[in-house]
């Protein structure tokens, strides 16, 4: 199984490694970034501890963490295939941008080459997603990346006591690819 991945933009999708805990710590800082973790990304230990956990997840076959990083080796984001069933061949997407990133098509492109790399090397057949509904930046990914929205998961989350409706998104291996835009 392969543990990197080029975009055709030359974006690089890579094992998350020890040497990336203070991009990480820097992209957990930024207010968007928060309750995006169970626990706080808020030292060099917590985000040595994030890092480590997507290690040992990989290495068990449960779940797949890549850094997003450009030409010049800066770490622009993460995406992610977690809860991995073998006996049905699924897995839930996950992905986030630093600020410098946003808006450039980083996330699509990102989630496009990881659900490529899903479907043939992990060997999984569906993908699923959720954005919150008050997210519309984060649903444009979904779609640039190919995932077809399914329906509405009413109230599913809850940030500082405010529930949220939940979109989920679905790309399976057999749909079609999607254009590059």
């Amino acid at each position: 199984m392969r543990d990197h991945v080029e975009t055709p933009s030359g974006l690089l999708l890579r094992r998350w490694a020890g040497l990336d805990a203070r991009p990480v710590m820097s992209a957990f800082a930024d207010p968007l970034m928060r309750g995006q973790s169970e626990e706080a990304i808020d030292s060099q230990d917590a985000a040595e501890r994030w890092i480590s956990g997507w290690m040992e997840r990989w290495d068990a076959g449960s779940a797949f963490a890549f850094a997003v990083v450009d030409e010049g080796g800066a770490v622009l984001g993460n995406v992610a295939v977690g809860a991995v069933d073998r006996r049905h061949a699924t897995g839930w997407v996950s992905y986030w941008t630093t600020s410098t990133a946003r808006g450039r098509g980083v996330a699509s492109q990102a989630c496009r080459a990881l659900a490529r790399w899903a479907f043939d090397d992990a060997e999984l057949f569906r993908l699923e997603l959720g954005h919150r509904v008050n997210n519309p930046a984060s649903c444009r990914v979904a779609a640039a990346a190919g995932f077809a929205a399914e329906g509405l998961q009413r109230q599913k989350l809850e940030y500082d006591g405010v529930r949220y409706d939940v979109e989920l998104h679905a790309r399976l291996a057999s749909d079609k690819e999607p254009s590059l835009r």
